[in-house]
């Protein structure tokens, strides 16, 4: 089985297929490296695409405790691509992963192409921020103390996923059986340390600015706690774009396929073509909202 080697020694499994410019994919929380065959499968006609299972997730190693911040997550993703000699990458990530992609961004710009922020954000509004923190601890307890094939079955059903649930169950169920399958204490880390320690996007906010990386967010329409995240990432990122998917919630790539492919395309051709570009400040409107 491949693996790539972590700064710290952590071994996370990959999968790649295709050739051509690459292409990685940066899972969410409640999925792993299988979560995007939909996209594997339609990009690597023309691209080079690589997976792989974030640190806690099997097959890749689930390290102790202290071992799970952003920052570690953060360079996972560049240690997969040091690992494979890619000097830069599209970066297309969930939830967790677009929070990582968002990082590599910031930390590591020389390295990417672009970056497709998806489901982006979540518990980042600092009115909610405290509660998000609050919940990441009992999550991490829940999944120590019930296991995940337990947990999975209210975890798994969160507001932001009950559109997907509705939509396709056969596809919701096959999510919420891969869920159950998590290493719980990969898990409890995960919630712990990185759900529960990473800043919040608006920490941001002078940095956002200078990102020059053709940035795509998607945003589910129905997805409440990634919409105003979302919409602030787009206001401070000149070279953002944002596209709300209608009447969908928070597991984008596996809720809409088609619309999240094809939408992903459009975008990595515009950025390729340098036709991406960053936004003309005539466009902006001078009268602003009240700093809340």
């Amino acid at each position: 089985m491949p693996h790539a080697a972590a700064k710290d020694g952590t071994r996370l499994y990959y999968e790649e297929a295709g050739r051509g410019v690459p292409i990685l994919f940066v899972h969410e929380f409640a999925a792993d490296y299988a979560s995007w065959e939909p996209q594997m499968r339609h990009f690597s006609r023309q691209y080079r695409c690589i997976c792989y299972s974030a640190r806690g997730y099997t097959p890749s190693d689930v390290p102790g405790a202290g071992a799970y911040s952003w920052t570690n997550f953060r360079d996972d993703a560049i240690a997969v691509l040091d690992h494979l000699k890619i000097e830069k990458a599209h970066l297309v990530g969930l939830s967790m992963g677009a929070y990582s992609s968002l990082q590599v961004g910031l930390g590591y710009p020389q390295r990417v192409l672009s970056m497709t922020l998806a489901g982006v954000g979540s518990g980042s509004e600092p009115w909610y921020t405290p509660t998000f923190r609050a919940q990441a601890s009992e999550h991490a307890e829940r999944f120590e103390k019930l296991g995940s094939r337990e947990y999975a079955k209210s975890y798994g059903t969160t507001a932001n996923r009950i559109t997907f649930m509705h939509k396709d169950p056969r596809g919701f169920a096959e999510f919420q059986e891969a869920l159950a399958r998590h290493d719980a204490t990969g898990s409890a880390h995960t919630q712990r340390e990185f759900q529960g320690g990473r800043p919040s996007v608006w920490e941001y906010a002078k940095e956002l600015p200078k990102v020059t990386i053709p940035t795509l967010i998607i945003c589910g329409d129905e997805d409440d706690g990634c919409i105003e995240p979302s919409l602030f990432l787009k206001q401070h990122m000149p070279s953002a774009g944002l596209s709300m998917f209608p009447k969908t919630g928070h597991v984008l790539n596996l809720e809409e396929p088609a619309l999240f492919n094809e939408t992903v395309s459009a975008f990595l051709a515009q950025a390729e073509a340098g036709r991406w570009p960053a936004r003309d400040p005539r466009s902006v409107r001078k009268e602003q909202p009240p700093a809340r």
